[in-house]
């Protein structure tokens, strides 16, 4: 089975999320899209970013899944891996755990200008193919599907002002968001 791991901060995830693993799918591009939430960031403190507990994140990235179908399904692995989470940790343990399925990586072509400071970055490109997905306002490769620029940071900056963000999530997750959680922008 061809897997699209989908990982990132899901802090909270959004509806361009959502449209990125339902295009991994109805492209043909993979047979299923493992959502995998990061349990500690790897570049944590570096931007600024405090994340929402693992468990409100997990159930989220279930509730939409739960919104596009079976084919998309979230893991917890990184709970269980050494951390700070490193993608090529991941992405080995996934080979390891299923050497049966084909593993490629997801990413955004807005992240494309820091993959050098990503672990092993030559290796993910060599062995997990990267599906590439365009971002609005940024640079992307030629024939990339480009999708909103929908930002966690801005939804979360919103959250906190109390302001409406139904535009930017899914509505299963939009009715799991607690009023409660201490967000920072």
């Amino acid at each position: 089975m061809r897997i699209a791991v989908y990982g990132g901060s899901f802090n909270p995830p959004h509806r361009a999320h959502a449209l990125v693993a339902k295009w991994v799918l109805s492209s043909g591009t993979a047979d299923a899209v493992w959502l995998v939430p990061v349990y500690r960031h790897a570049f944590e403190g570096l931007h600024g970013k405090t994340l929402a507990s693992f468990e409100h994140r997990i159930g989220w990235c279930e509730a939409m899944a739960s919104e596009i179908g079976d084919s998309v399904v979230v893991s917890s692995v990184e709970s269980v891996l050494p951390t700070p989470s490193f993608t090529i940790d991941t992405l080995s343990h996934f080979s390891q755990e299923h050497p049966d399925h084909q593993f490629r990586l997801v990413i955004g072509a807005d992240i494309l200008d820091q993959v050098d400071g990503w672990k092993d970055w030559d290796r993910i490109v060599r062995d997990y193919s990267p599906i590439v997905v365009g971002r609005e306002g940024y640079d992307s490769p030629p024939g990339v599907p480009c999708f909103p620029n929908f930002s966690s940071t801005e939804i979360r900056a919103r959250l906190k002002s109390g302001d409406d963000v139904s535009d930017f999530l899914t509505p299963e997750v939009s009715n799991l968001i607690p009023s409660d959680l201490p967000w920072s922008s």
